[in-house]
């Protein structure tokens, strides 16, 4: 399972305190089963929120990403199309 983005740990945290603040004041309530139903629906909200906020890049690192220079078609070294380096090729000459 991955781990979770900062911005979606804080984002989530942020939702369900303010939710749940909001949704205690507004109404105010007081009973026990309005608070519990009021911190479900807090979790729940700030749950959908760290879900849709994008994970983060999903691209390698630059800084750890090994760069192999391009190679010109023609050029030494290059592969031809059909080349497969670990399939001997037959020799042409007789």
């Amino acid at each position: 399972m991955p781990r979770p983005h900062p911005a979606q740990l804080a984002y989530g945290s942020a939702a369900v305190v303010l939710s749940a603040l909001a949704m205690l004041l507004v109404p105010q309530a007081r009973s026990g089963a309005g608070v519990v139903v009021v911190a479900c629906a807090a979790l729940a909200l700030g749950l959908l929120v760290a879900l849709r906020i994008p994970a983060g890049r999903t691209e390698p690192d630059p800084r750890t990403v090994r760069e192999t220079p391009p190679t010109r078609p023609g050029h030494r070294g290059a592969a031809r199309a059909g080349d497969d380096p670990q399939v001997p090729q037959p020799s042409l000459r007789r």
